[in-house]
């Protein structure tokens, strides 16, 4: 156990290899309750919302939800979140937790529309239910059919006998499943219907250690790590939630064009070593002369493939898909070569 953002997180249960391949090969629960609510509601809610997310939330409906991002005013990156449709008045904003005070004032400091806002943070809680196994553990719970729950979709149900739980197909590993939201009374009686339920499949409790490898196999960015207040989310290669449709006005609109018009002189690429060797959070990258060309923002050893990866920025000429790079590891410099994500 581990403090993170003011509450205490499970970093391990049984290992993190095999809580990773729990997930990967069959069903494995997080209790991510720590992140942050926020409902923005009212005639001027999708207003307010167009107005602070780099991406386009009028096109999504209810029962939709949508990955995004606020810009800082900077060229950077408040912080990454989600957000679900409820209604055309009606929206919640899923932040992350080391981030709910700063995204909160964030939104309020904005709010010149008038939307009504609501800091829900304390009173939900959550919990991530991933892997291949995932539905059928679940479907045992519940009338809901989740098989009819697409991908960054949602609904509200019954399950586990409780009721108004938002049941949503967003995942952050890559191995399918679904994000449970319910209130706090209600939260301990879920977990234990889920495990009871998910007991014939080998079903088993996931702490951060697990959920960072398997994002960062799908090449998923986490803030603080890949994405923060100094990187443009152009820059992080998520030009794909920065929209810029129907002549619409959001914070670093301007800037954000003009990066995504004109280039920039780094990019967020993925990279796997040739040789034995974990890279880490800080390492340098280097070119072959040994001229430092980026640094490394998250790394691990993949436990499906049984080889280093790494996130990192590199400078623009070193970008291309397939370039040679080297991880500056200790007094070692290991090869390694950009590919394309998802690693797997």
């Amino acid at each position: 156990m581990v403090e993170f953002a003011g509450y205490e997180m499970p970093i391990e249960y049984s290992g993190i290899r095999n809580e990773h391949m729990t997930v990967r090969n069959a069903v494995g629960v997080f209790d991510v309750s720590h992140m942050g609510e926020f409902w923005v509601k009212g005639p001027k809610a999708l207003e307010l919302v167009q107005k602070v997310s780099s991406n386009d939330a009028s096109t999504i409906r209810p029962g939709q939800a949508q990955y995004t991002c606020f810009p800082n005013g900077k060229g950077g990156i408040v912080d990454d979140f989600l957000v679900y449709c409820f209604g055309a008045e009606e929206y919640l904003m899923v932040v992350n937790a080391s981030n709910i005070q700063k995204d909160w004032k964030w939104v309020n400091e904005n709010n010149d529309c008038g939307a009504e806002l609501e800091n829900v943070s304390d009173s939900f809680s959550q919990l991530a239910v991933q892997g291949p196994d995932a539905e059928k553990t679940l479907q045992k719970l519940t009338s809901v059919n989740l098989n009819e729950i697409k991908f960054y979709s949602f609904v509200t149900g019954e399950i586990a006998g409780i009721k108004d739980v938002i049941i949503s197909a967003t995942g952050y590993t890559g191995a399918g499943g679904f994000e449970l939201y319910c209130k706090n009374e209600d939260v301990l009686k879920l977990w234990n219907a889920v495990f009871e339920a998910g007991e014939e499949f080998g079903i088993k409790p996931i702490g951060l250690g697990a959920r960072d490898t398997l994002r960062l196999e799908m090449g998923f960015c986490l803030y603080g790590n890949d994405i923060d207040d100094t990187t443009s989310p152009i820059e992080a290669g998520l030009g794909w939630i920065t929209k810029f449709n129907n002549g619409r006005r959001f914070i670093d609109r301007d800037f954000l064009m003009m990066q995504k018009t004109e280039g920039v002189s780094r990019r967020l690429r993925g990279f796997v070593l040739l040789e034995k060797g974990i890279p880490r959070h800080g390492y340098e990258l280097a070119d072959s002369d040994g001229n430092v060309i980026g640094n490394v923002t998250s790394g691990t050893m993949s436990p499906v493939l049984g080889k280093g990866i790494g996130l990192g920025y590199v400078a623009r000429e070193y970008a291309a898909f397939g370039t040679a790079i080297y991880v500056k590891i200790r007094n070692k410099t290991i090869p390694a070569e950009i590919v394309k994500l998802p690693f797997i």
